[in-house]
């Protein structure tokens, strides 16, 4: 997908300020289809499925890729599809590992070009 998805995330644990809601908005750019909420505190993305059995597959490689990288997002899971927030709650708002994160997930899904 891009560079993010070869690179790791760094423990967070407070003391570091958030990123600036424009340098968020600079990193979204490189992970095409997640959204910014209006206080740039924190991205999503839905993502739609065949099935629920599809759905599950998705969380539970996105589970795997989280414990990897012991970043962890909120996801809203229903029969066809997965809503994924990713935020650093340590410093109550956005951090370069968000983004890392959104496009290795992002990463699990084969995009079909015609």
């Amino acid at each position: 997908m891009n560079d993010l998805t070869q690179m790791h995330c760094k423990a967070c644990e407070g003391g570091v300020a958030p990123l600036a809601q424009s340098e968020a908005a600079h990193l979204l750019k490189k992970v095409p289809g997640w959204t910014l909420n209006e206080q740039g505190t924190e991205i999503q993305r839905t993502f739609s499925f065949k099935n629920y059995y599809h759905t599950m597959a998705f969380v539970n490689a996105l589970a795997y890729i989280s414990h990897r990288e012991n970043h962890h997002p909120d996801l809203n899971v229903s029969y066809n599809q997965c809503v994924v927030r990713y935020t650093t709650h340590a410093i109550g708002g956005l951090s370069e590992n968000d983004f890392i994160c959104a496009a290795k997930a992002a990463s699990l899904i084969e995009e079909k070009r015609n």
